[in-house]
């Protein structure tokens, strides 16, 4: 049975979620490896940006960040 505070907590999942995906698709990601790391509550984001605009190449940059 979910609780109130269950239904609140999901649609705030669910956001940050979908932000961390679209983040990481305009960093350079492809949507499956966008995918993954938005899944990944430690991966940083801003970290897997800097290392795209630094020239590491998006498969690299998820091996590193996973």
């Amino acid at each position: 049975m979910q609780t109130i505070h269950d239904a609140d907590v999901q649609p705030d999942a669910a956001r940050v979620f979908d932000w961390r995906f679209a983040e990481l698709c305009r960093a350079g990601f492809t949507s499956d490896q966008a995918w993954c790391l938005a899944s990944a509550p430690d991966v940083d984001i801003r970290v897997a940006e800097r290392l795209l605009a630094e020239g590491c190449p998006p498969a690299t940059a998820q091996r590193i960040l996973l």
